[in-house]
């Protein structure tokens, strides 16, 4: 099902769940590699160092070789660097799916620069003092938070709740890390793909009709609300208007016999059990 890219407002909110932790200021140096690339001639955007990134690092599964990229970084410190030498005027004239492209993509290497700039490795990205608050990144000729991107301009600037199977926060309970950077020519086929790959997924979604219940992940619980402009209904389904909506969203991705039994509504909605361990290769 592709869903249509229209402008909504959506509130800024501070998020008690999900990608976004309450934390302290955390002090640190940069490293080399960093400061290497800070010196160095950047290309714009430069989505080839960032598929390259994925290609060597990250597995079919979503699984990530942090001590390899650890050891390995500089494509992803100059693919980082690539975000800043964008400037405002050129994002401005790109089309909605190139601009959602450009920011997942943002989000999920800056995410994966959190996650290695750490010596040792934490077991949890919640370990990481400031990590969605605080700690801020240069992006667009200015600097962001993780926090920003998502919750300030993706969540705030468009309608595209589908952006929840593509943002990966570093946790076993997230949607799969995808292993090839979002285009703008390609989103909508790949965020579908997203979709079907988490709800396939054992933190996606579980239905036992023999006991009467559906639990589904809980993001979907933190960001309801995203759904309801495209999905909200008063037919079918329970819970909440967020609820209805969520479900309602989820069941174009289902089998008809599925979705039919989720449109029913006879069932207790739970919420799966999410962990925040590491999503590294074992």
């Amino acid at each position: 099902m592709k869903s249509k890219l229209i402008s909504a407002l959506l509130p800024v909110v501070m998020v008690l769940g999900g990608c976004s932790v309450v934390s302290a200021p955390q002090s640190g140096s940069t490293s080399n590699a960093v400061q290497q690339t800070a010196n160095q001639q950047v290309t714009p955007y430069d989505l080839d160092l960032y598929a390259d990134v994925l290609n060597n690092y990250v597995d079919e599964q979503g699984w990530v070789d942090y001590e390899g990229l650890q050891a390995d970084r500089a494509a992803l410190d100059q693919f980082n660097a690539s975000l800043d030498a964008v400037s405002m005027e050129t994002y401005e004239s790109w089309t909605e799916p190139e601009q959602i492209a450009f920011l997942v993509n943002a989000y999920n290497s800056l995410t994966l620069k959190s996650i290695i700039d750490q010596q040792p490795l934490k077991s949890s990205i919640r370990d990481i003092p400031g990590v969605w608050r605080i700690r801020k990144h240069p992006i667009l000729g200015n600097t962001k938070t993780l926090d920003a991107i998502e919750h300030s301009i993706l969540r705030k600037d468009f309608n595209e709740p589908r952006i929840h199977a593509a943002l990966v926060c570093a946790a076993l309970s997230c949607p799969p890390l995808r292993n090839e950077p979002y285009t703008g020519e390609n989103l909508d086929d790949q965020l579908d793909d997203q979709v079907v790959q988490w709800l396939e997924g054992e933190h996606g979604i579980a239905i036992d009709q023999a006991n009467k219940t559906v639990a589904i992940s809980s993001i979907f619980e933190w960001f309801g609300e995203d759904w309801k402009p495209s999905f909200g209904t008063d037919d079918g389904f329970t819970g909440s208007a967020n609820q209805k909506a969520v479900l309602n969203f989820i069941s174009n991705y289902l089998s008809d016999e599925e979705a039919a039994y989720l449109e029913s509504g006879d069932y207790k909605l739970n919420y799966l059990y999410y962990d925040w361990a590491l999503n590294r290769q074992s």
